[in-house]
């Protein structure tokens, strides 16, 4: 499924450039050896992320979002590895690259930024070096002074002030929400034309969390960024994202656009993220919860992964894998009813 139509790409970019994928991912495996067995923490995930798109990879703990994530950056250590599939960063093949080439790669090409900035920031140099090493690694011939001079200026962008005084702090002096500022400031140092954010806002308080999202929407915009938000909480993806992949049990299970997410979602499992979602005024006492667990990585149960969790399920849905199919336009769901669902036919 291609993703829907909308303006992308940035000042000076060849006619057509913005048609490419800054990120296609194609039927994506990954798998970690446990005690003498293979466990496949990503089963054949496929998605795409245009320029100046932006799209949610959602999901529970333990989905594959993440791992996909690290496989997409050259980061995923020993004994995991890629077996299967294809990623392509701005049309260039990046499974298989040698170190020295990812190096050149990240940062310029595609930058991520992680969950927690306190395991990536170096606690005994100063935040503003930190972020002037990041400009320098990737072009020796700017001077010190120079770096400095737009760490400054990047730390100011992304709300850190007064950024000449704030450059001088460790990383413990600040909150945690200045924090990943800072690990934005580095990772947008070269403009990269593709941005992950890793569950970015999970250890911030509400208020924190809708700072950062608004400030990754607003350089997701103001630099024609392709971004991709990885998080679990369908709640927060509503007012920044272009297109929402749901993923479960290491697959996608549903795609689509905001609009057809959030008023048509196909997948039960979808539907049932959807309801857990607080929101404001909603007096129903308890929230809702999905019944059951995710399944073990290692022990998945034959065809649907979320049929044993499902009050839909039938005897076809345990006997093999859905695929993915169209239920509208620009929206697919991994359902045998998913087209059902979409018009209210049915409802899980």
């Amino acid at each position: 499924m291609s993703a829907p139509p909308r303006p992308g790409g940035r000042p000076g970019d060849q006619p057509g450039a913005d048609l490419l994928p800054a990120l296609q991912v194609t039927g994506l495996a990954v798998e970690f050896p446990v005690e003498r067995a293979l466990v496949r923490a990503v089963a054949g995930a496929s998605f795409s992320v245009m320029r100046g798109e932006t799209v949610a990879l959602v999901g529970e703990s333990g989905s594959g979002k993440s791992v996909s994530a690290l496989a997409i950056m050259g980061l995923l250590d020993p004994p995991g590895r890629v077996t299967d599939g294809e990623v392509r960063i701005a049309g260039q093949p990046v499974l298989g690259l040698r170190e020295e080439q990812w190096r050149t790669l990240r940062g310029r090409k595609v930058a991520m930024v992680f969950q927690d900035p306190m395991t990536s920031l170096n606690p005994s140099h100063r935040i503003g070096r930190q972020v002037a090493e990041a400009i320098r690694v990737h072009d020796a011939a700017v001077s010190r002074s120079d770096a400095k001079a737009r760490a400054v200026a990047l730390l100011e962008r992304v709300g850190i002030v007064p950024a000449a005084a704030r450059a001088r702090d460790y990383p413990h002096q600040l909150s945690g929400g200045q924090r990943q500022r800072v690990m934005i400031a580095m990772a947008i140092a070269n403009q990269p034309d593709l941005l992950i954010a890793d569950e970015p806002t999970t250890a911030l308080d509400v208020t924190t969390q809708a700072q950062v999202l608004d400030l990754l929407r607003d350089l997701q915009r103001e630099m024609g960024l392709a971004l991709l938000l990885i998080t679990h909480d369908l709640g927060v993806v509503a007012g920044i994202a272009d297109r929402v992949v749901v993923m479960y049990a290491g697959r996608v299970v549903e795609e689509g656009t905001v609009d057809a997410i959030f008023r048509r979602a196909a997948h039960p499992y979808t539907r049932a993220l959807l309801a857990s979602v607080p929101r404001t005024g909603d007096v129903r006492g308890a929230l809702h919860s999905i019944v059951g667990s995710p399944p073990d990585p290692g022990e998945r149960p034959p065809g649907c992964a979320f049929a044993p969790r499902c009050t839909l399920a039938e005897d076809r849905c345990r006997a093999k894998v859905p695929d993915l199919r169209p239920v509208a336009e620009y929206h697919r769901a991994a359902c045998v009813f998913g087209d059902q669902i979409t018009v209210g036919r049915l409802v899980p």
